[in-house]
């Protein structure tokens, strides 16, 4: 990582720019891979799947009586586990969903909304280098609180053509049954389009690579929507003297494994905690799995030192992290200082991996600086809200000269006639 100590604000742009490599050339790629699925449905799917995921399918969606042989072996200690995340997701979800009243605006004109669900979703989930089985419990949760008829779930195959028996697992635990062993851009594409396999639908959820990524975003353009913009994952620590030095360092390195084009922040008023946590940082890494893929991260990630905690806020607000974790003295006293922020952690026991699996919040969140416009996923997400209103009477009596005077201001005659007929038959009676 390199540090930068007190960087002006004219400095700050470049900072918070992330690492988007031949941004050019990806969407030349994708685009070729979404013109094929729309073109040539099944076929182009089985053609790109042995291109990019080296295998042969002969079907893409996956039969009942494989998921039973496949997630039988599946530890009980790990079903356990699964099953206290899925109580903490839910329990959460289920509390923040929005309570909905009519309102009586004017005498007589009543007002009110409902939440209706999106009937047919899609869900993404990773599976290249680590199998994210945990997005499916923050992307079907509130998928299946929020009544979404028909939930299709993809995901990319191994080199042996199969799914991850824990994903599998996730995926009926939740009550999932339409899985495909499908991924990258032609999953999005399949889902956005339909193909003979696929189904298409209305909104595209979940996270992804680059390649993913880009794709929800040019179908979102004509077709379908998507949860948000995103992008690789991130994360900022805003840390002080009482920080811990070796924690640090794991949350770093913890998001850093994400991938090669994930970026890691660490801002601080205290140059020896930086100094330290960068030791930390060499210590640790020398014993992770997937420590090449974690230094790639490192190369383009950054340690920045201000003299003061408030610039360190100014900072992250203009960054407008997906994660933000506060390692200081106090951490809840400084809330309000947040104005952009995907999910935040206060106080050095409130490891980001917390989050990712089995707090209760969502881990689906924006990236890329959307975290200034974005929500993270929640089962808002999952629904459409339609508004309703019913004017009685003497509603229309008290409101309607308002909208005649409204109306004739902006020329609307047609709009003008629709109260005055109806006073005039009022009056008449």
């Amino acid at each position: 990582m390199q540090t930068y100590v007190s960087p002006s604000k004219s400095e700050w742009i470049g900072l918070c720019r992330r690492y988007f490599p031949n941004p050019q050339e990806l969407e030349t790629i994708v685009n070729a891979i979404i013109n094929e699925v729309k073109a040539n449905g099944d076929q182009a799917l089985f053609k790109l799947t042995k291109k990019y995921d080296k295998v042969d399918l002969l079907e893409f969606k996956v039969p009942t009586d494989s998921i039973e042989k496949l997630t039988s072996s599946i530890p009980a200690s790990l079903k356990e586990s699964i099953a206290i995340a899925k109580y903490n997701i839910e329990k959460f979800h289920n509390c923040s969903i929005p309570d909905e009243r009519k309102i009586e605006t004017t005498k007589g004109v009543f007002c009110w909304s409902k939440r209706v669900p999106i009937e047919k979703v899609g869900l993404y989930i990773p599976g290249g280098t680590a199998p994210l089985f945990s997005s499916i419990l923050m992307l079907g949760i509130p998928a299946m609180i929020a009544g979404c008829k028909e939930i299709i779930l993809c995901s990319p195959p191994n080199k042996e053509g199969l799914l991850s028996p824990v994903v599998l697992y996730t995926a009926r635990l939740l009550g999932i049954e339409n899985i495909y062993a499908l991924g990258g851009a032609q999953a999005i594409a399949a889902m956005a389009y339909g193909t003979e396999s696929v189904p298409s639908v209305d909104k595209i959820f979940g996270p992804g690579n680059s390649f993913v990524t880009k794709a929800k975003e040019l179908v979102s353009k004509s077709t379908v929507a998507i949860d948000m913009p995103a992008g690789p994952s991130e994360v900022l620590i805003i840390a002080d003297e009482s920080a811990d030095p070796e924690f640090l360092a794991a949350d770093l390195l913890a998001q850093a494994e994400h991938g090669p084009d994930s970026q890691v922040m660490i801002v601080s008023n205290s140059m020896d905690i930086l100094q330290k946590t960068q030791l930390a940082i060499a210590t640790q890494i020398k014993n992770l799995p997937r420590k090449n893929i974690a230094e790639q991260a490192l190369s383009h990630s950054r340690s920045i030192y201000f003299k003061n905690i408030n610039r360190c806020f100014e900072f992250s607000n203009e960054y407008a992290p997906e994660h933000l974790i506060l390692s200081l003295h106090n951490a809840l006293s400084h809330i309000d200082k947040i104005t952009n922020a995907g999910s935040v952690f206060l106080g050095k026991y409130s490891c980001e991996s917390a989050g990712d699996y089995a707090s209760g919040t969502n881990h689906t969140l924006p990236t890329n600086a959307n975290a200034k416009a974005y929500s993270g996923v929640s089962v808002e997400s999952f629904q459409k809200k339609i508004t309703f209103q019913r004017i009685t009477k003497e509603g229309l009596q008290k409101l309607g000269p308002h909208i005649e005077i409204l109306a004739d201001a902006e020329g609307l005659q047609a709009h003008k006639n629709a109260v005055s007929i109806r006073l005039k038959k009022i009056k008449n009676v």
